[in-house]
């Protein structure tokens, strides 16, 4: 019972910063990747 719950702790733990490192983007930002990634594909097309 006691490594059970360690388990759930350590994976909490590990749920938690891996979410909390994630870096967070504006929405300028979002669009230009958008464009991006949109630009790469018409590219991909035409070859």
């Amino acid at each position: 019972m006691k490594k059970l719950v360690y388990a759930f702790l350590l994976l909490a733990t590990v749920g938690i910063i891996s979410t909390s490192c994630r870096e967070k983007k504006s929405p300028g930002e979002k669009v230009e990747d958008g464009i991006e990634e949109v630009g790469d594909g018409i590219e991909d097309a035409v070859d």
